[in-house]
């Protein structure tokens, strides 16, 4: 039943309300105080979030959150079961209590906001939602004054915001006493009374993205991103925030598949079955190398001649798509300056785009172009709708874009990637690549807040330190501690597959079953096998069988064990073939571990595994590696290896698969 207080004649007084999680074990309470509004969040009655204060600092304003009164508020109970068109899932739950709180200052000028707030199982989330108000239609926030006390004694998973290299870092763990500067989100963390937690937000529109920095009363406070003016966003009301996400679990491997995010965003409001998953090659991994060159020359990548070999490669090694880098005007000379000429419509010298195209779809493989902006947006965006076409009148259906550089070009003016107007510039691109029927990969990205779930057409992101930094920018742990924090986030483009370990150019610092093993613990709606085909093709086809084998769109996903930034196995069921898949990888430390098949249906599964060899090492043996196969039931358990800096993976297939 709604509880609603007298629209008028209401005395100013103390609230304190409480919306309580459907399995009863999370509270949010929610507190009017001397007019100042707060929260207050507690799991199996222990605190994990102490008083935290609400508000904005406003441009020319005063401040909003303070000298407040109750008008209503309005409980409700939801509970449905979304069906994703791709993903890690293909259902999800989305159950809450939610309770709906209406304010209205005491004083001139009598501004009139709502908070929502929503209660899950494994998460809260709350939203500042803001009408038109009488005097005005506008406003420029200077602050959003959001806290999350947590406990100054837990341990943090963190990487700094504000950086050149975005969020492309590398993870570190300290207090949260420690925090110098502001970090970003996905903000990881464990309690001192052991639940872990994680920061973040969903529904990221026309508005800064939310970082994370300790304020002077030793509190967790929302830091959005500013504008190159110093404000946090310019809004036309009415407006609603980001929800504010605090994801909730009893361990670190529970953390890994809450998928609150995709739950607070919107359903798809079009038509998206055109859309599909991806996994592709690329003429990209050769240029890192320094076999080919992006830019025009004796040793360019992107010819003609180039991407139609690789299109026959795709087609013996049984990959869908080839990913075609370098292919446009404007890499010459130094291309990360000059990128305000790049051409999106017109091809280097020795590239036939149409040519390609057409042999690409008479051979059934899916192109994957490329718009490489280094930042330069405003030279984009004159050209987004002309380049999106382009693509769709040559039956080119995915794109990888990118925005390298410390910021972007937006309005004459630089700016943070992730700042209102670098998000207002994201959606575009998705909003047009969607208008002509294309899928998006995004390189250098606005983080992932869930919106592929309205935005189907969003199949993967970076927005992490990805294979490109092998050579000895990351160590074995890095992919350990990216499902527990940035996957939360949504799927990685993290370029897997990279065989050739040794490369002088390039050492990578994984054995080769590691590299197959990515498939599975880090997700991606489009998937590359980065290596140069003759590599696959010349040395371990045997392994690259499970590459070929692995799906990019799965059923469920079961997380196994792990702990951050140590280890992380999963298993996911692929949709339609009832067949399993299990990946694990490991940080510099060997160890083994027994996977329980219980899991699986009933019946006999033929396992294929691919694990590290007894002697396999990341940097003095990674190539070592034993394939076995066995015939396996959910009654039973498998012993498996992971080397230093290794992995594993392993494909599962159903008695009616295999007629055993």
């Amino acid at each position: 039943m709604f509880k609603w207080a007298s629209l008028f004649g209401f005395k100013s007084q103390d609230v304190e309300k409480t919306i309580t999680s459907p399995n009863g074990r999370n509270k949010c309470q929610v507190f009017l105080r001397n007019g100042q509004l707060s929260y207050k969040v507690v799991r199996d009655d222990k605190i994990i979030v102490n008083f935290s204060e609400l508000g904005f600092n406003l441009c020319g304003e005063s401040p909003f959150g303070k000298g407040l009164k109750l008008i209503r508020y309005v409980p409700r109970h939801h509970e449905e079961t979304i069906e994703l068109s791709w993903g890690e899932d293909h259902f999800i739950q989305n159950c809450y209590n939610e309770m709906a709180f209406y304010f209205a200052e005491t004083k001139e000028p009598k501004r009139i906001f709502t908070m929502r707030f929503r209660v899950f199982d494994n998460a809260i989330a709350f939203r500042y939602e803001i009408p038109p108000q009488p005097k005005f239609q506008r406003l420029s926030v200077a602050d959003e004054l959001t806290e999350f006390n947590i406990n100054l004694n837990s341990i943090v998973f963190k990487i700094p915001a504000y950086q050149p290299d975005r969020y492309e870092y590398n993870y570190e763990k300290c207090q949260v006493f420690d925090l110098k500067h502001s970090v970003h989100t996905p903000l990881t963390m464990k309690t001192p009374n052991g639940y872990f937690l994680s920061l973040h937000e969903a529904a990221l529109y026309n508005y800064g993205s939310m970082t994370i920095k300790l304020n002077n009363k030793n509190k967790l406070q929302s830091d959005i991103t500013p504008l190159s003016d110093g404000t946090r966003a310019h809004l036309n009301l009415p407006f609603e925030t980001p929800w504010r996400l605090i994801m909730v679990a009893d361990s670190a491997i529970e953390l890994t598949t809450n998928r609150t995010m995709l739950c607070l965003n919107e359903p798809p409001r079009q038509d998206f079955s055109w859309v599909k998953t991806l996994k592709f090659i690329g003429i990209w991994w050769a240029m890192y190398v320094g076999e080919y060159t992006w830019a025009p020359g004796e040793r360019h990548g992107a010819s003609t001649v180039h991407a139609k070999e690789y299109i026959d490669a795709a087609v013996r090694l049984g990959i869908s798509g080839l990913l075609i880098e370098g292919w446009n005007d404007g890499w010459e000379g130094d291309w990360l300056e000059n990128g305000v000429n790049n051409s999106f419509t017109k091809a280097a010298p020795d590239f036939n785009l149409e040519e390609v195209a057409e042999y690409a779809k008479n051979s059934n493989i899916e192109i994957v172009g490329h718009h490489e902006t280094v930042g330069f947006v405003d030279n984009y965006e004159k050209q987004l709708d002309a380049a999106y076409s382009y693509y769709a009148l040559n039956g080119i259906h995915y794109v990888k874009t990118g925005y390298a550089g410390s910021q972007i070009m937006i309005n004459g003016r630089r700016e943070y990637h992730h700042s209102q107007l670098g998000v207002m510039h994201y959606q575009k691109t998705v909003e047009v690549a969607a208008r002509n029927h294309i899928c998006l990969d995004i390189h250098e990205p606005i983080k992932g807040t869930g919106i592929e779930r309205t935005w189907p057409n969003l199949l993967s992101r970076e927005g992490a330190r990805g294979q490109e930094y092998e050579g000895g920018a990351i160590s074995p742990s890095h992919a350990c501690y990216l499902p527990y924090t940035r996957l939360l986030a949504g799927g990685m483009d993290y370029t897997n597959g990279i065989f050739d370990i040794m490369n002088s150019v390039k050492h990578i610092s994984t054995t080769l079953t590691r590299q197959i093993a990515y498939f599975v613990t880090i997700y991606s709606g489009m998937a590359m096998a980065a290596d140069r085909p003759y590599i696959y093709e010349e040395r371990f086809m045997d392994v690259f069988q499970f590459i070929r084998d692995v799906p990019t769109n799965f059923e469920r996903t079961i997380p196994l064990a792990g702990e951050i930034g140590e280890y992380y196995v999963v298993a996911r069921q692929a949709r339609d073939t009832g067949e399993w898949f299990v990946g694990g990888v490991t940080d510099e430390n060997p160890r083994r571990i027994n996977i329980t098949l219980d899991f699986l249906n009933d019946g006999v599964y033929l396992a294929e595994i691919y694990t590290d060899s007894d002697d396999a090492h990341y940097r003095d043996n990674p190539f070592g590696h034993v394939i076995t196969k066995k015939h396996v039931s959910k009654n039973e358990s498998l012993d498996i290896f992971m080397a230093s800096g290794g992995g594993f993976a392993i494909r599962l297939l159903p008695s009616q698969s295999n007629g055993a």
